[in-house]
């Protein structure tokens, strides 16, 4: 070309939780069955919405209203449902003009890192979830900024890596805190959300806090919003009924602006997060709609109890199938629904593989492991999705130094959930004893 087109953070785009299903594609068009777990979509693992939320939803359609545009911040009756749901809490107060929507989170994290000066970072979680580390460092034209999530202290924060990365960091003007985490399953406890946003308001900085798995805690795990004790610093937080309802094809998610007025340069960026909106037209209304009927219906919060206890239930049979396997640790998921493995130190090394008889199943993964840089728990995943069709995601991927894996614990079919599990339980023995 003429000129350059892109700018150096342009490669900081990927998203390997997406990037594998084409490889998965490749042994699907062999004649192949893939078992998913790359990906959290509830519907895809055979999660079905309740006939009288799709009654509900299908009622919107004979509404006239429901085809025009809505506002550019969404839905004002919405809006002003969702400003009275977070002001029932004992937190900071907030009212509709406070609350925007979006075409799903994704839409929303984009827009928040776009126009923020490259200079400007924000410091994430790792393992991070790659919609934020990836949007996060394309901005800065650089790799994420990180904290260390802690696999042997129940992947709680480093607080200590966290202050001083900060404190010794000018350029960091805000942190990111994902609860419950994706893609550890942690849950933070309320005294490490106190820590954080303490540690925001001694350096002026603002919050953003994705919440979108907030309604799917268990196994008895504790913790609170961050409006319960965000106090007086400015903050966003992100949500959404992508894994709630769960309607992820719905594309519809929202910030929830905190103490917007209370810092001049806080308040450009909301203002600005909204003018992008407001060009855009607007998101989309059919989902907004939806979300006072179906969560002030009186079945809801059955609906949601049922949910959270089918998800412990897998979380239990997870640490049942690999509590003996010596290869690799893990902490129980007590939020969202995903769970982190990490290999043992020094359990990876070269030339170790799965058996694999179909040639054709072997030219493919030689075609994908023609890289001189691929990290080990990448190589792995690889072998693993040739040799037993399943698909899940490394952890080196995440924006994390360690090595390992994150699978979902999503699967209703439970002769589906017992041979995923024990497909990689095996894959891990099998290829951690190869060599």
């Amino acid at each position: 070309m003429r000129q350059k087109l892109l700018r150096d953070g342009a490669s900081e785009l990927s998203y390997e939780i997406r990037g594998i299903v084409k490889k998965a594609e490749q042994l699907e068009q062999l004649g192949y069955e893939i078992l998913w777990e790359n990906i959290g979509d509830p519907i895809q693992k055979n999660h079905k919405l309740p006939e009288w939320m799709k009654d509900i939803i299908a009622g919107l359609l004979y509404e006239d209203n429901t085809y025009g545009y809505s506002h550019s911040k969404g839905v004002l009756s919405t809006r002003q449902f969702l400003a009275d749901l977070n002001n029932k809490r004992d937190g900071v107060q907030i009212g509709a003009q406070d609350i925007t929507f979006f075409n799903g989170l994704g839409d929303a994290i984009q827009k928040i890192y776009q126009y923020l000066l490259p200079t400007s970072r924000v410091i994430g979680p790792s393992p991070a979830y790659s919609t934020h580390s990836s949007a996060e460092a394309a901005h800065a034209n650089h790799h994420p900024m990180t904290y260390k999530l802690d696999p042997d202290n129940s992947w709680y924060p480093d607080m200590d890596d966290l202050y001083n990365k900060v404190k010794y960091n000018p350029s960091i003007v805000g942190i990111l805190i994902i609860n419950p985490d994706n893609p550890t399953g942690m849950v933070y406890p309320k005294h490490i959300l106190q820590r954080m946003v303490d540690i925001a308001k001694e350096f002026n900085l603002f919050l953003i806090c994705d919440e979108i798995y907030m309604n799917i805690i268990y196994n008895g795990a504790e913790t609170c919003t961050l409006a319960e004790v965000v106090g007086d610093v400015p903050a966003i937080s992100l949500k959404g009924i992508s894994k709630e309802f769960p309607w992820p094809g719905a594309r519809c998610g929202w910030a929830e602006y905190y103490n917007r007025t209370s810092d001049t340069e806080f308040s450009r960026l909301c203002d600005t997060i909204d003018n992008a909106k407001m060009i855009e037209v607007s998101s989309t209304k059919l989902p907004q709609l939806s979300i006072p009927r179906i969560m002030q219906d009186d079945r809801y919060p059955q609906f949601i109890a049922e949910t959270k206890e089918k998800i412990g239930r897998r979380s239990a049979y997870l640490n049942e199938v690999f509590k003996d396997v010596p290869y690799v640790k893990f902490n129980q998921t007590n939020g969202a629904f995903y769970n982190t493995m990490i290999f043992e130190k020094d359990v990876l090394k070269e030339g170790q593989k799965l058996k694999i008889d179909d040639p054709k199943v072997q030219a493919l993964l030689d075609n994908w492991l023609d890289s001189t840089t691929m990290t080990q728990d990448k190589r792995f995943v690889y072998y693993l999705l040739a040799a037993k069709q399943v698909c899940i995601v490394p952890i080196s991927s995440f924006a994390s130094d360690l090595l390992g894996f994150r699978l979902t614990l999503l699967e209703e079919d439970e002769e589906l959930i017992a041979k995923t599990f024990n497909r990689i339980k095996e894959g891990v023995i099998e290829y951690c004893e190869s060599v």
